[in-house]
């Protein structure tokens, strides 16, 4: 599911430091959970995937079908 939500910030083009200021957090954070240094709750993954735009669903489901 962290590869679904790189894909969609990266296609939306935003950066981790923009992801980081519409969630509340430093570079820093989104970088740990991208490289899978740092797992994310799931109120988190939620939170993240509306940052950028993307349905957390849809994310699921496709990581789900890979």
């Amino acid at each position: 599911m962290i590869d679904g939500l790189i894909a969609a910030r990266k296609a939306a083009n935003i950066t981790q430091v923009e992801l980081g200021q519409r969630i509340g957090q430093r570079q820093t954070f989104v970088s740990k959970f991208e490289l899978g240094e740092r797992r994310l709750d799931a109120a988190e993954f939620v939170k993240v995937s509306r940052a950028i735009g993307a349905d957390p669903f849809d994310i699921m489901r496709k990581a789900e079908s890979d």
